[in-house]
């Protein structure tokens, strides 16, 4: 059995404090408590039950190593007219979701989003640990995009983007920015994910985004897949990819 400690205040469920130890999912918590995989001061837990932190919660190390293999990842490049999330797709519209073209294995999800008009990557897996620890602005992970406007930059675009721009929910975070002069392209590295961030910067600056296309996250990049495509992240590029989430 593996020994999973944490400062606790006060009780919080067994689910949670799982999660908390960055072991697994809330979710994926309940399947290993329903499976009598986890113990609280030696007795089996049970879904619901709450702990302290004078209590000793274990977990059993063959289940935590099976548990782990299980996890898949993917980078996966999305065409422009798919929608990200299946869950909110319009029926009115006959709108199609990146599922009606990707064939993966049950359980495995888009993290984050791409906006219909917008392409690129997008991280797919089946560990739900990953959403907070890559989404999460908090982490401050970097995201690169290339994106075309409809009319040459000026150096006072750059210097707002750079600086950050107000919107409706606040002043965007600090961003690096490269272009050539009186370029209508640029690349541009966010390190937080506000909902059509790009988009509704360059239009506060008085520029409309004519074409936005995500091929970086963290170490991982879109170099070499074809629109439509996806590759299973393996090796050093997962490590790498996983450290940085510190998972």
């Amino acid at each position: 059995m593996n020994r999973l400690s944490l400062s606790l205040i006060i009780k919080m469920r067994i689910n949670k404090y799982l999660a908390l130890n960055k072991y697994s999912t809330r979710r994926g918590a309940d399947d290993l408590i329903s499976a009598g995989k986890v113990t609280i001061n030696g007795r089996k837990a049970v879904l619901g039950d709450q702990v302290s932190e004078t209590d000793r919660v274990e977990v059993d190390q063959k289940a935590m190593v099976a548990r782990a293999q299980s996890y898949v990842y993917y980078a996966y490049n999305k065409p422009i007219g798919f929608m990200t999330n299946p869950a909110a797709r319009s029926l009115a519209a006959r709108k199609k979701s990146i599922a009606d073209i990707t064939a993966l294995p049950n359980g495995v999800f888009p993290v984050g989003r791409l906006d219909e008009a917008s392409h690129g990557l997008l991280i797919l897996t089946n560990d739900g640990r990953v959403t907070d620890r890559l989404l999460s602005p908090v982490y401050e992970h970097e995201r690169e995009y290339i994106v075309k406007v409809n009319k040459p930059i000026s150096e006072n675009f750059i210097t707002r983007i750079t600086k950050g721009v107000k919107i409706e929910d606040g002043i965007t975070k600090p961003a690096k920015l490269s272009a050539e002069p009186f370029s209508k392209t640029f690349r541009i590295i966010l390190t937080e994910g506000k909902k059509h961030q790009i988009r509704r910067m360059v239009t506060a600056l008085g520029y409309e985004v004519t074409d936005l296309q995500r091929i970086r996250i963290t170490n991982i990049k879109i170099a070499g897949l074809k629109t439509g495509e996806h590759r299973q992240l393996v090796g050093s590029e997962l490590k790498l990819f996983l450290k940085a989430l510190t998972l």
